[in-house]
């Protein structure tokens, strides 16, 4: 009897360790803009688990230039740009990171020279892209039955908002892309309606009509952010604990490995002389995140190699 349980108890065995050793192993992978998909039971399939590290991104006020709507439509057009992008898998807004580049608008008018030039600052700060643009068209035309005392009025809003997204690490603009939000609304109106309820109402279809425009700019940026790797800093070192301007909210987890690299070279053509991008660095050794500090900041130990220096860049290994 007890050789028959005995039996029993290694069958049992041998089948817990084969399920064991079939099972896919959880990695980091998974991005973009879409909910995450379930198995057939309703878990989250393993490769889900952990969510790729998230771009850090400066988010400047986006300015209108169209002579309607004035501040208040470039302030919906921001935030509306703010919270799609903050739903994402791959990037998370850095709420300070934009005062180190000022407004859109200062860009703009500087033909993106500030952008190279704070590029360094940006790259110690941890920012790996910059986001900023502007509204370039912006109107609500209106169409309206004459006869009876309720008319059918037809309204149609019109806008177009320019994107442009500045790859920090690369030195380079990496997007540039204009999108209208255009709609169109059917509805019955009193013809005796008030003046100030008119306006209103044009206001509300204009920042609709923005809102729009910037989340059909949403895929298409994470779709991009797919294509980028996550790249960090090394913020500061006291004793044997290296600190990275990265952590839990950009989704770095306690146990990470991460491969520290030296700076990598500014290529440029030879015959026009124009920025074709920045080399890889080389690797100087590995660290491994202990703990985390601050709002978005994590704690690590020298796991392999050496010489690693403050500012050094950091990537997932």
């Amino acid at each position: 009897m007890i050789l028959k349980a005995q039996k029993y108890s290694l069958f049992f065995g041998l089948i817990v360790l084969l399920a064991a050793c079939t099972q896919q192993p959880i990695r980091r992978k998974g991005s973009g803009y879409a909910p995450r998909q379930n198995n057939y039971y309703g878990k989250p399939n393993p490769q889900d688990v952990f969510s790729p590290i998230k771009k850090k991104i400066a988010l400047l006020r986006l300015y209108n230039e169209s002579p309607f709507g004035k501040e208040d439509l470039a302030i919906t057009a921001t935030e509306e740009l703010r919270r799609e992008m903050s739903r994402t898998k791959d990037f998370v807004v850095d709420p300070e990171a934009s005062s180190l580049f000022g407004s859109s608008k200062e860009i703009f008018a500087g033909g993106g020279l500030k952008l190279a030039q704070l590029s360094r600052k940006a790259k110690l700060s941890g920012v790996n892209l910059v986001v900023f643009g502007r509204i370039t068209n912006a109107r609500v035309r209106q169409k309206s039955d004459e006869i009876g005392f309720v008319r059918k009025t037809k309204s149609y809003a019109e806008s177009e908002v320019e994107i442009r997204i500045f790859d920090v690490v690369a030195n380079k603009e990496i997007f540039s892309e204009k999108i209208d939000g255009n709609i169109n609304d059917s509805s019955f109106r009193f013809f005796m309606s008030q003046r100030d309820a008119t306006i209103e109402y044009r206001r509300d279809l204009l920042r609709y009509s923005v809102k729009v425009a910037v989340r059909r700019f949403v895929p298409k940026i994470a779709k991009l952010g797919e294509k980028l790797d996550w790249t960090g800093r090394v913020a500061r070192i006291i004793g044997s604990k290296v600190y990275v301007n990265a952590g839990r909210r950009s989704g770095l987890n306690v146990g990470d490995i991460l491969k520290v690299m030296t700076e990598g070279e500014e290529i440029y053509d030879p015959e026009t002389g124009a920025l074709l991008g920045v080399s890889k660095g080389e690797v100087k050794g590995t660290l491994e995140i202990i703990d985390y500090f601050g709002p978005d900041g994590a704690v690590s130990i020298l796991h392999s190699g050496g010489s690693v220096t403050e500012g050094d860049f950091v990537q997932l290994y």
